[in-house]
């Protein structure tokens, strides 16, 4: 009896999608700015944790901290940037962040403040909102405001910038779990709808405190000055 050398016949199996490399979703850019000493730094640790990176800004001796960090799911590029007080920068510090701030096209811009001094950094907060920029307020050191007597109307400030408001104590924590849950929302930019200086005299009485150093109501006026001239809009 003859013997069949013919192989049976293999069936292919032919993949029924072919797995593509996935393509890594960029980290969403997260700028912290605000003036020197408001606790900037602490705030970045926090959403960072132990492993960043410090590099030279391009074409200059500037420190820039990055970090990342995971946040409903999505990637979030943290940066410390240089201490700036208005966005007519003047010093290599200010000039540098106020490039990151106008040139890097960031998802977010946490703008981090003294909530005791308040009255003095608004101003670089209503330059950032003029600019377009998607801004989150961030009232760091409430404690230490609060053993002054100053209270801030937190849900008022947001409907008068438009924008979100976060009270923080960095140093303990308390309050970024909330500014966590703002970042990861969609951030849009904010709108001013009331004249400036009946916006400043709003905002000046949103502290319930009976006396700010250094400000002077101008009674029966529309106008509210600062004297030490901080707030040059």
């Amino acid at each position: 009896m003859p013997v069949n050398t013919k192989c049976p016949n293999r069936i292919r199996h032919e993949p029924l999608m072919k797995s593509q490399p996935k393509k890594e979703t960029a980290a969403r850019k997260v700028l912290l700015v605000g003036s020197p000493n408001v606790g900037k730094s602490v705030l970045f640790n926090r959403l960072t944790g132990r492993y960043v990176t410090v590099s030279n800004y391009p074409g200059t001796t500037i420190e820039l901290s990055k970090g990342y960090s995971e946040i409903s799911g999505g990637k979030f590029e943290i940066i410390d940037t240089p201490g700036m007080y208005s966005l007519s920068a003047i010093t290599e510090e200010e000039k540098v962040t106020s490039d990151l701030l106008l040139n890097q096209q960031a998802g977010v811009i946490v703008h981090v403040v003294d909530a005791k001094n308040i009255e003095q950094m608004l101003g670089l907060t209503l330059q950032l909102i003029e600019a377009g920029l998607p801004v989150i307020l961030v009232l760091n050191m409430a404690d230490e405001a609060n053993q002054l007597g100053i209270k801030i109307d937190v849900g008022r400030l947001e409907k008068i910038l438009g924008i979100p408001v976060v009270e923080t104590i960095a140093t303990t924590g308390e309050g970024v779990k909330k500014l966590i849950d703002k970042i990861s929302a969609p951030c849009r930019g904010g709108h001013i709808e009331l004249t400036m200086a009946l916006q400043l005299k709003i905002l000046f009485q949103l502290l319930q405190s009976y006396w700010w150093p250094g400000v002077a109501f101008l009674i029966g006026q529309e106008l509210c000055c600062c004297s030490r001239g901080i707030l040059n809009l």
